[in-house]
């Protein structure tokens, strides 16, 4: 089977030495295509304004006239997959509100270059799978356990080692430490049926598993090997069901 094509990028970044290494990291990552490396937020604005299309945007926030973020906003729809490279965590969770792919914080290796770009291709992946699946989710729960609908099986769950749930589309992803199964309901569906009292929603486009939290800072949440953003509209709510635990 021949490998996909790969992935077309756009870099937008006002600093040059970072713009070339990002060009540089690119260039090392077989999985990518650089189409544009731009010099800030307004001439990214006019590049895919005019018809220009990528699928990946590699983006720094702090730029003059219009913020990154400023930008995501206004992107024609759908948007390209966004990672985020900037100098500042202070802006994860605003980042994350817009449902960003990942956030990197400079200065930045291959290593973990190469990890954000196999999360994109991985969302790819799932939402090409989530699409292509009949409807289907969980059913009667028993204990911790549900039956979850995954392709044209039902697999029983066991809900302590999820980790969290993400919004996919229309379906969702739960998240183990080991494996992700795409579930065909939204996360409004899952919320409504979950029986568990240690799973919270925390974000438009996340449930945690409370018991599964091993570390907060900065309102992200450690969970494994991952991390999930606290939304801010959702952020006395958590904590104040966290402090109930």
């Amino acid at each position: 089977m021949p490998s996909p094509a790969p992935l077309t990028c756009v870099i937008v970044d006002d600093n040059e030495i970072n713009r070339l290494t990002l060009e540089h990291l690119v260039e090392l990552t077989p999985t990518l295509t650089l189409a544009a490396s731009l010099p800030g937020s307004v001439e990214a604005l006019q590049y895919f304004s005019q018809g220009n299309r990528a699928d990946l945007l590699l983006l720094d926030i702090e730029m003059p006239q219009l913020s990154g973020l400023e930008l995501v906003r206004l992107l024609p729809k759908p948007p390209p997959a966004i990672v985020v490279v900037t100098s500042h965590r202070d802006f994860a969770v605003d980042a994350f509100e817009l449902q960003v792919a990942d956030y990197l914080v400079k200065p930045i290796g291959l290593g973990r270059f190469s990890q954000a770009i196999a999360r994109v291709l991985e969302q790819r992946q799932l939402a090409e799978q989530a699409a292509a699946a009949p409807e289907g989710g969980p059913v009667e729960p028993h204990g911790s356990e549900l039956f979850v609908k995954v392709g044209p099986r039902m697999l029983r769950l066991n809900f302590e080692d999820v980790l969290y749930i993400e919004a996919l589309s229309t379906y969702s992803v739960l998240v183990t430490k080991t494996q992700k199964h795409i579930v065909y309901l939204t996360l409004k569906a899952i919320t409504e049926r979950l029986p568990f009292a240690h799973f919270a929603r925390v974000h438009r486009s996340y449930i945690v598993n409370t018991r599964q939290i091993e570390a907060i800072e900065d309102n992200m949440l450690k969970l494994g090997p991952y991390e999930v953003p606290v939304g801010k509209s959702y952020q006395e709510a958590f904590f104040k069901q966290l402090r109930g635990l």
